[in-house]
């Protein structure tokens, strides 16, 4: 009669969270890997904002804020950035003349062009192996990973 001791341990199989968590922290490489490609003169958090104001066209820094998924200190902090270099201007707000909307301008959209074929350039030197259904699955993934997550800002403990 067998004790416990005496039968062969089943080997324990990671949760699937747990080699999703690794995986995902080490997307931290990879961010790295990709802010490297950016110009010295526009770290990535002008780069975002810049993305932003393209994307989703004027706005209050408020909502720069809320955007980004971080403090109005640190948006604030990329916004003058870009500011002091001609990227973003500084607008009344039409709706209420003491705040003021943020505008992307000729010059801002030319560094956003330069940043998007850098970044461009960068992802297809280091995905050069992989097929194009494989990247379009992974660009899918992440988007629905984003998705699932929301504002980031709301979900702290």
């Amino acid at each position: 009669m067998g004790s416990a001791v005496d039968k062969p341990s089943k080997p324990i199989k990671p949760n699937r969270y747990e080699n999703l968590a690794r995986q995902v922290s080490a997307i931290g490489a990879v961010k790295r890997g990709m802010a490297r490609s950016l110009p010295a003169d526009c770290p990535g958090g002008s780069a975002i904002v810049l993305a932003l104001l393209k994307h989703d066209g004027d706005m209050r820094m408020s909502r720069i804020s809320e955007r980004m998924a971080v403090d109005m200190s640190v948006s604030s902090r990329h916004v003058a950035h870009t500011v002091e270099r001609g990227w973003v201007e500084r607008l009344p707000d039409p709706a209420d003349r003491r705040s003021r909307i943020l505008h992307l301008t000729a010059e801002g959209r030319e560094k956003l062009d330069e940043l998007d074929r850098r970044l461009t350039a960068m992802l297809a030197r280091n995905l050069a192996d992989w097929s194009d259904d494989d990247v379009e699955l992974l660009t899918h993934l992440l988007a629905r990973l984003r998705d699932s997550f929301g504002d980031c800002r709301a979900h702290h403990a």
